[in-house]
């Protein structure tokens, strides 16, 4: 059972979907009744008629006199007509007021026209005097009253089978006095994650492990798409745990999916285990797709079981492509048949995998005019930073080697309901930058940005790519000394980008409150055992360090080589500030070298390195972005500069913060 299988032939995404509607009809899987109340975002299971009128009664819809439209005709600003007040009809109740020639009743918004009355002259056309009204305007038959059954007649289709309800069918529902109705219950999707490296979130990582993320991105995928989630938790890389998994979920669910254990490797023990179950078993083991390829289907006791890949990006691609489709049909939703995509251009030419069918992930920005540019992720499929990118894929032929710069494309999109963010930020992690979007928020809280923590070279990739409005930066070049100015002529972008000031930062190394180490420079991280945590590759801040051991081997007249192997952590790394105060504050390491604001924000201790500038780069032709100029805008208030010094110590801004230095 252990030996290394090749995978079966190959099919294509249309013989794959075809297979599996050959042997799997995905239908809904029954009605249960619901209070309407607790009926938001479920699936109509009938058609709904109204058994009454919405109004029941004409009633005004102004808050005037009901009168006879007749009387009002002669009526004139200069001359107005004078009618008599016979009572007042309020909401809700019935009055007895019968309207005559020549009189008229005060009523309220919503009350019942009183017999004999046609009309409602609005208040502010009228002026009472001695139980009398002067009319100043004339007003027609029917004018300012909502008839009987003018909304919804008696009879009348108000919800059709299959549509979802909203708190607007909600609403209808009540008009109509409906208290309970008939809603398509959710299929049951039972998830499963497979692997020894795994572990559930919130679980404490050894070495080898990571956490189990798949089981909450297709868990909140398939609730998206109407299903109900079943989570049966993590099955190790044997026989008898995958097989005891996969029971419970064939006997609790309407669908099963595992992720993870699907490639060619000694590990892939699922396909012969859902074989084992005899036919129809496996009926898709492999697609021809990138990525994707490792993918099965199998059907097991009429159920359909589908293996997605492990790599997160990698399953979710592939559940869009082929899940939701299923839940969405078995949810008895009407639009399930349609394909979410957005149109959008390519912002420059986008190379494919030659030979192999790609369903490229892709992040969407809009661009100085509002219009929609696509961008490849480019960190792969097993990054989670590609998913946290990536707002849906596109679909590039086998035969297609590329695709041209501005070429129109469709996004099939990743959530239902995507938000596109205003304002893409690449590159650094700071806590400055959360500031600065905090404080934008409080002015305008429907801007929307997304930040993607790439490391300093990262931004300035970014920006020379276009895939993102602004990056954040402070790259230090050891021939001048200077920050982030000479990157622009080494990375071809002096004419196409600009750097905007932003604020000095001081850097040094984060130590346990007190500093019962006694540490006093990077110096003693080579010379003891001390646990150091590391910042990414291309970050700012990692360059810097790698700096401050070159400088250290010249002075010692020895290699940075030699050095970094006796700190003790080197190759351990993580992408934020806040990330490395927090492995001193929870005891994991000694140090880590990060800014002063981290530190002040856990309570830590903070050994002064360096000060460095952290600088914002931005697209010269994204200056123009009504979002760009609100982010450039917010930078440079002096408002900006007094909440970052009283919230950030360690962060200092000057006069200059927000100008434009190139």
């Amino acid at each position: 059972m252990t030996e290394r299988k090749i995978f079966r032939t190959l099919l294509s995404l249309e013989e794959a979907r075809k297979r599996i509607l050959d042997y799997f009809s995905p239908q809904p899987v029954g009605l249960e009744e619901r209070p309407i109340w607790q009926a938001l975002d479920e699936t109509s299971g009938e058609d709904v008629y109204s058994s009454i009128d919405v109004p029941g009664f004409d009633r005004a819809s102004m808050d005037g006199y009901a009168v006879r439209a007749i009387d009002t005709f002669e009526a004139e600003e200069r001359r107005p007509v004078r009618l008599r007040v016979v009572g007042t009809i309020e909401v809700g109740g019935e009055s007895g007021v019968e309207v005559r020639t020549g009189e008229a009743a005060e009523i309220s918004t919503g009350a019942p026209v009183p017999k004999g009355a046609n009309a409602v002259v609005m208040v502010e056309h009228t002026q009472l005097r001695d139980g009398q009204i002067d009319v100043f305007r004339p007003v027609n038959p029917s004018e300012n009253i909502m008839a009987a059954g003018s909304d919804i007649m008696a009879g009348e289709l108000v919800l059709r089978k299959g549509e979802m309800l909203t708190p607007r069918e909600i609403g209808v529902l009540s008009a109509i006095g409906l208290e309970k109705m008939k809603v398509c219950r959710r299929p049951r999707v039972a998830i499963i994650s497979t692997g020894n490296e795994l572990v559930p979130v919130g679980g404490d990582l050894s070495y080898g492990k990571i956490y189990d993320i798949n089981a909450n991105v297709i868990a909140a995928a398939v609730t998206e798409c109407g299903g109900e989630v079943l989570l049966e938790g993590i099955a190790s890389d044997t026989i008898d745990d995958m097989k005891q998994k996969l029971e419970a979920g064939l006997e609790h669910a309407d669908i099963v999916l595992t992720s993870g254990s699907t490639s060619a490797g000694k590990g892939d023990l699922l396909y012969r285990i859902l074989d084992s179950y005899g036919p129809p078993g496996v009926i898709v083991h492999g697609l021809a797709v990138k990525p994707g390829k490792p993918t099965f289907v199998a059907i097991v006791r009429g159920k359909s079981v589908f293996g997605l890949p492990g790599y997160p990006t990698s399953a979710l691609t592939i559940f869009t492509l082929l899940v939701r489709p299923i839940i969405g049909k078995m949810t008895g939703r009407q639009e399930a048949e349609r394909e979410e995509g957005i149109a959008a251009k390519c912002a420059s030419r986008i190379y494919s995998a030659k030979g192999r069918r790609e369903f490229l992930p892709v992040h969407l920005i809009k661009d100085e005019a509002g219009s929609l540019l696509v961008y490849p992720t480019t960190e792969g499929s097993g990054a989670i930073t590609s998913l946290a990118m990536a707002d849906g894929f596109i679909d590039i032929p086998e035969e297609t080697q590329f695709l041209e710069e501005g070429e129109e494309v469709l996004v099939q999109l990743f959530s239902q309901t995507p938000i596109l963010p205003d304002l893409v930020i690449m590159g650094s992690h700071c806590v400055g930058l959360d500031i600065l979007l905090e404080f934008i928020r409080r002015s305008d809280p429907s801007f929307h940005s997304k930040i993607i923590n790439t490391g300093s070279v990262g931004g300035f990739n970014a920006i020379k790519r276009g895939e993102a409005d602004v990056a954040g930066i402070h790259l230090l070049d050891e021939f001048s000394g200077k920050y982030n100015l000479p990157f622009l002529m080494r990375y071809g972008i002096q004419d196409t980008a600009v750097i905007v000031k932003g604020y000095v930062r001081q850097q040094g190394l984060i130590v346990a409150k007190g500093n019962p180490r006694g540490i006093s420079g990077i110096e003693d991280l080579l010379t003891s055992d001390l646990a150091f945590m590391n910042r990414n590759k291309g970050s700012g801040t990692r360059v810097l360090f790698d700096l401050c051991i070159k400088r250290i081997a010249d002075e010692r007249k020895t290699t940075a080589e030699k050095l970094v192997s006796k700190v003790k952590g080197y190759e351990v790394e993580t992408k934020s500030h806040s990330a490395v105060a927090a492995a001193v504050s929870h005891g994991k390491v000694d140090a880590g070298l990060g800014i002063r604001t981290a530190a002040e924000m856990y309570g830590l201790a903070f050994v002064p390195i360096a000060e460095e500038q952290y600088d914002f780069l931005v697209l010269r032709k994204r200056l123009e972005k009504e979002s760009v100029k609100q982010f450039l805008q917010a930078l440079a208030s002096a408002e900006f500069r007094t909440e970052l010094a009283r919230k950030a110590p360690g962060l200092v801004p000057s006069e200059k913060t927000g100008t434009i230095l190139s």
